[in-house]
């Protein structure tokens, strides 16, 4: 027996006996019991009521291969190389980058129901609740190294859009070079890492972290304003989603356009990711390490660099340690 499932009988939000998870797990009460104290340090919310049993407060709905791949079409599933489901790892973009030195084969997905080492841009924490959000990331292999890959995470942002708004999530837009928002406030968030040949055969790990139901209490430790699934869902009347369905809605939009960018590059989504730009003719603030720049965002170049207008002309910037800023308030 493992923590999952227990996990598994509470999911539904009822109340279960200490007997009765016993005897369908076919353990003890004691063995039960342990398990439970551990409930905690996943920051579940266990209730104990004496003559009813324990409860999981709110339910709990765990992630599932089956559930995932009833939202996948064929077509998707024909590519995918593996559907690994982790409880607690430290990151699914680490386990992808362990992937791809033990093969390298394309399709592989990693997800987890929470990550103790999640990572955002530049390092930053990613704030990973137990089974209450999204970490994903997919192992994609390209030909023509760091070249191949200018404007992938902003493509990858295109995708995330088009799979929410097929479940009617509106007034999204896209911050350069890799954010998701909602209402200016941030909903997702996308880390590539690539490995191998810098100018030939590589593979590249694409890490999204998407907020679903982020609890306010594992919500103080981001430094931003965020947004989370549910609430928009609230905001919008929209009947709330399933994380498995959601997992599977991104799956089938992410790989079909990685498996197209290898050849259409960024400029065949360009103008789908400058109809979602949050900052298009605002002006903006650039930091890059101590330096900084500021001028009016014109949108990107085909390749998924920020068009700046400045006092002495337009610039281009890339990636790397470049942070956006509106205009300050």
């Amino acid at each position: 027996m493992n923590l999952t499932a227990v996990l598994n009988l509470l999911a539904d939000g009822g109340f279960h006996s200490g007997e009765a998870l016993g005897d369908a797990l076919g353990v003890s009460r004691t063995a039960i019991w342990k398990h439970l104290q551990k409930l905690d340090e996943l920051g579940l919310n266990l209730i104990s009521v004496k003559g009813k049993g324990y409860c999981l407060d709110g339910g709990l709905e765990l992630l599932d291969e089956d559930k995932i791949l009833a939202s996948v079409s064929g077509e998707v599933k024909a590519h995918i190389d593996a559907l690994d489901i982790n409880s607690v790892i430290d990151s699914t973009n680490i386990k992808a980058l362990a992937r791809a030195a033990e093969n390298g084969a394309s399709g592989y997905v990693c997800l987890a129901e929470q990550q103790t080492a999640g990572r955002g841009r530049r390092g930053r924490e990613w704030v990973s609740p137990f089974g209450k959000n999204i970490y994903l990331s997919t192992l994609w292999g390209f030909d023509g190294g760091a070249a191949a890959l200018e404007g992938l995470s902003l493509a990858v942002g295109v995708a995330i859009v088009k799979a929410l708004k097929k479940k009617g999530l509106s007034d999204l837009q896209l911050k350069w070079p890799n954010d998701v928002l909602w209402q200016g406030r941030k909903l997702a968030g996308v880390l590539l890492e690539m490995t191998g040949d810098v100018t030939g055969r590589c593979q590249v790990v694409v890490g999204i972290g998407l907020n679903v139901s982020m609890p306010a209490a594992a919500g103080l430790a981001i430094d931003q304003a965020w947004v989370d699934v549910d609430s928009i869902a609230e905001e919008l009347s929209i009947p709330p989603l399933s994380r498995n369905h959601l997992v599977g809605l991104l799956l089938d939009e992410l790989i079909p356009m990685l498996n197209g960018f290898q050849y259409g590059g960024f400029a065949a989504l360009r103008a789908d990711w400058e109809a979602l730009d949050a900052y298009k003719d605002q002006k903006v603030e650039l930091r890059m390490g101590a330096n900084s720049a500021s001028g009016v965002a014109k949108g990107v170049s085909d390749t998924g660099a920020l068009r700046v207008q400045t006092e002495g002309g337009e610039t281009l910037y890339n990636g790397g340690e470049i942070s956006l800023r509106g205009p300050a308030r």
